[in-house]
């Protein structure tokens, strides 16, 4: 009730809405251990941002929903309105505090260069000059590396950073002090090193969208959760004893015991994601290819024109920037559609353009005969086109729209980018805290490939029924 008194005048709408709703929407990352990553014991998703986050909904009086999503995308997402308030370790600088709401800092840390152990050739950020660091394209860390005269290499978190410099493929990379130190101290990994201080404190806070009207509740809440100790109590469970080394810290799984406490929710995505986003979209895919197809065999040039364009557009620029235009773009005309719809209108829409081509292909080389003698005994050109000459296409046309299937199968792990959480998405979330990303990409992998054997398989099977009638 004292957040709430302290609410500004202007704050009340924002946080009015909120209120009706009950539910404070948080977006965030989930493989970015110890602040937001999914429990390898249980799955929960759980952290140190997680927890700042659940408590401030407390007190707000709110529950609490996360949304998982990639960090060069979680600024997109707010903005576009995909959940209200970011809670991932995001830093102060006068670049966002222009653009977003900030709240006070609830995590405080400083600025570091991580080498591997054994470098010594980087001992200031004056050494970065020339070198290859890893970072998150959008952190502040990112232009730190860069104005030092680093080459930077974008990756998605904290995570494949180190897994770069491990591997010897950068050099260095520059990060947040709490986060180098909590990964030294719950993977006892002595192959990297702090090389040096940049002399920069890193503030991060809660952001929210331009004038939201959220700030002075959010602030009201921490200064609540600063003065009764809860900040510190989390930040002992999460941080302070893990970064000092003082505690003993949970016994990490082997990687065959990762394997296996992941087989069955990899298989629950593959299922119950995975393998429906792939039948809808195919289905609506070839329902929008066999229209385009016929529009573009038409003798009417407008209609075969407006075919031709859809066409060259889907074919002319990669999916993934389809699935951002609908998922993110979109909103900023104020058309919200959920992560599984979009993801299946783009992967429909890409279908449909790719195979319209190849039904096409395919109603062309049934002989032109076949249309006359159906003209003779009577039929329409629908009639001639259901009864003669789309059963004799779809002979020709099964390697191909087979292949497209399999593809599609494929191109799925593309929407793990815009929050779907399928088979992909569950991998990164289960390697993310363990660093075991070869055990866990392969067994993605794996399930991938029996999918599409499946498929290879039935496919094989169709062919041999399609043909049964066909003389050779």
């Amino acid at each position: 009730m004292a957040v709430l008194a302290g609410c500004g005048g202007d704050d009340v709408g924002g946080f009015a809405e909120l209120e009706k709703s009950g539910v404070l929407r948080v977006g965030t990352e989930g493989t970015y251990a110890p602040f937001s990553y999914h429990d390898s014991q249980t799955g929960e998703l759980v952290g140190y941002d997680v927890d700042v986050a659940k408590a401030v909904g407390d007190k707000l009086g709110l529950r609490v929903e996360f949304v998982e999503v990639p960090f060069d995308s979680i600024f997109a997402a707010l903005e576009a309105d995909r959940f209200d308030v970011v809670a991932n370790q995001v830093t102060i600088t006068d670049e966002r505090k222009a653009k977003y709401d900030l709240s006070e800092p609830y995590a405080i840390g400083e600025g570091v260069i991580v080498t591997q152990a054994d470098d010594t050739s980087i001992t200031s950020l004056a050494d970065l000059r020339g070198k290859t660091t890893a970072q998150t394209e959008t952190s502040n860390w990112a232009g730190v590396a860069r104005d030092a005269g680093a080459t930077v290499e974008s990756v998605d978190g904290f995570t494949p950073a180190i897994k770069l410099l491990n591997q010897g493929r950068v050099q260095a990379t520059v990060n947040d002090s709490l986060s180098v130190l909590a990964y030294q101290a719950t993977t006892g990994d002595t192959s990297i090193k702090i090389a040096a201080n940049i002399g920069e404190r890193s503030e991060q806070a809660f952001a929210a969208r331009k004038d939201s009207g959220l700030l002075d509740n959010i602030n009201g809440a921490l200064d609540e959760l600063r003065a009764d100790g809860t900040l510190e109590e989390i930040s002992q469970t999460y941080l302070d004893a893990n970064a000092a080394g003082t505690s003993e810290g949970k016994t990490a799984p082997s990687t065959w015991e990762l394997i296996a406490d992941n087989l069955w929710p990899m298989a629950k995505a593959t299922i119950t994601v995975t393998i429906p986003l792939t039948a809808i979209s195919f289905f609506f895919g070839l329902v929008i290819a066999l229209g385009v197809a016929l529009a573009r065999m038409s003798r009417n040039r407008a209609i075969s024109s407006v075919a031709r364009i859809y066409i060259s557009l889907i074919r002319g620029t990669p999916l993934l920037v389809q699935l951002f235009i609908i998922f993110y773009a979109l909103p900023e005309l104020n058309i919200l559609i959920n992560p599984f719809p979009a993801a299946a209108i783009a992967f429909s829409l890409n279908v449909g353009g790719y195979a319209a081509e190849i039904i096409r292909a395919a109603i062309g080389s049934i002989p032109k005969g076949q249309w006359e003698a159906a003209e003779t005994i009577g039929m329409g050109y629908t009639t001639a086109l259901r009864r003669i000459i789309l059963p004799q296409a779809l002979r020709t046309a099964v390697p191909p729209l087979s292949n497209t299937l399999i593809s599609l199968v494929k191109d799925t792990s593309l929407a793990s980018t815009i929050l779907v959480t399928e088979l992909l998405r569950t991998a990164q979330i289960a390697a993310a805290p363990a660093f075991e990303y070869f055990a866990l990409y392969g067994t993605a992998a794996l399930y991938y490939w029996i999918v599409c054997l499946a498929l290879s398989f039935v496919q094989g099977r169709l062919e041999l029924r399609l043909d049964r009638f066909v003389a050779k």
